[in-house]
């Protein structure tokens, strides 16, 4: 299990990154070992935030979706994290030969995985969907991501710090777009047929 290897890279980044890379995950084994696992976290914590606990907009009404209705948006939800992960996973393998990195891509997925993971855990608060809590929790764990994103890339793909400086910035501006990708599809699954549904 991954277990450890998350601990030890939250605790000292560097040993962390080298524990992971020494590991030579397979692509299956990052996604069994880890990717599937950790990405149930804010999937399922979104349902019951928004079916059991629900969330009011500035002291307005209490706002709660349907089961189904949540269901289907966790599953979507859960999909699309295990879609970003393999994405940027793919596109770190690809670009990697313009930095002189030819990594196998379970190490490229490993080192997307393993970064989307502070990510992954911070999930747990959908279970309580207050927004300034979300903001002011989740803005220091996505700077804390970016900081473990810039550590890894350089001991991952076996490239100088300079190199791995540019890599991780143009791979951050790839992670930007795959996010405002993944938002076009949102609108336009609400489009046909998956918009939440409210309970009264």
């Amino acid at each position: 299990m991954s277990f450890s290897y998350v601990i030890k890279l939250f605790i000292h980044p560097r040993a962390g990154w080298a524990a992971i890379h020494a590991r030579r995950y397979s692509a299956a084994g990052v996604l069994l070992g880890h990717t599937l696992i950790f990405a149930l976290i804010p999937a399922i914590a979104g349902f019951i935030g928004t079916t059991q606990v629900a969330w009011q907009i500035a002291g307005g009404e209490v706002i709660r979706l349907t089961g189904d209705s949540a269901g289907n948006i966790a599953v979507l939800y859960y999909l699309a994290m295990l879609a970003g992960v393999g994405t940027v996973g793919w596109a770190i393998h690809w670009m990697g030969k313009t930095y002189g990195a030819d990594q196998p891509i379970g190490q490229c997925i490993a080192l997307a995985s393993f970064t989307a993971t502070p990510l992954f855990l911070i999930g747990i608060l959908q279970a309580y969907p207050v927004l300034w809590l979300n903001f002011i929790v989740g803005l220091p764990v996505l700077a804390f991501t970016i900081y473990i994103f810039f550590t890894g890339v350089p001991i991952m793909m076996e490239i100088s710090e300079d190199r791995g400086f540019l890599f991780s910035s143009a791979m951050l501006a790839f992670g930007l777009v795959t996010l405002v990708a993944m938002l076009a599809v949102t609108a336009l699954l609400w489009g046909t047929g998956f918009a939440p549904s409210f309970t009264s």
